[in-house]
């Protein structure tokens, strides 16, 4: 929808180091495609990203998901809205019970987050990638309904929501991203891990 507006509309794409590889060659499908000519790739602080690796044995995401998602997703997408008066997102209510209630128009701060999608359905998204002859995620007939690092998603189960592959078997249900416009005093603060210690575990 965007590129039909412009295709030079700014779009970004969080590089977390984490993507399954069929996301990476559909995300450079859809740019080829739709002629997309200023996307960024937003990437956490080198040094921040490798040495939290490296104090997790390269797989942060077990050992601290939470910060794992604030320094690769989060963090990045602060910097880049910085300056800005408003971005779009494509979140939806019907994707899950933690999104059910999202406005279609958010604010914090002089910063506004439209979801034009809220209302939309699984049947609509169906729908408009008929229309207009758009593919889907290669991963989606496996199951994958809602796709993020392939450490954190496995195949939704029949009956589930589409969210329930993310973080599966965990209480966490968001990477941040869109909760952050909340007051930063009523976000659980989140913490890179201490260094292990002799005797403690992390």
């Amino acid at each position: 929808m965007a590129s039909k507006v412009d295709p030079n509309t700014k779009i970004f794409f969080l590089e977390t180091g984490w993507h399954f590889k069929e996301t990476i060659d559909f995300k450079d499908e859809i740019v080829k495609r739709l002629k997309l000519t200023n996307v960024a790739d937003l990437k956490a602080d080198q040094k921040t990203r490798e040495e939290f690796n490296q104090k997790t044995g390269n797989k942060p995401y077990e050992v601290n998901p939470d910060y794992c998602c604030q320094i690769n997703k989060v963090d990045p997408l602060d910097q880049a809205l910085k300056g800005l008066d408003a971005w779009i997102s494509g979140i939806r209510r019907s994707q899950s019970k933690t999104r059910k209630d999202v406005s279609i128009v958010e604010e914090y701060q002089g910063l506004f987050k439209i979801n034009p999608l809220a209302n939309v359905t699984s049947g609509d998204i169906w729908w408009y990638l008929k229309e207009h002859q758009l593919p889907k995620h290669p991963l989606f007939d496996k199951g994958y309904l809602s796709i993020g690092c392939w450490p954190c998603t496995r195949p939704v189960q029949a009956g589930d929501d589409e969210r329930s592959g993310r973080w599966a078997g965990t209480e966490k249900t968001e990477c941040g991203i869109h909760t952050f416009l909340k007051s930063k005093e009523a976000r659980p603060k989140v913490e890179a891990p201490e260094e292990k210690q002799e005797g403690s575990e992390i």
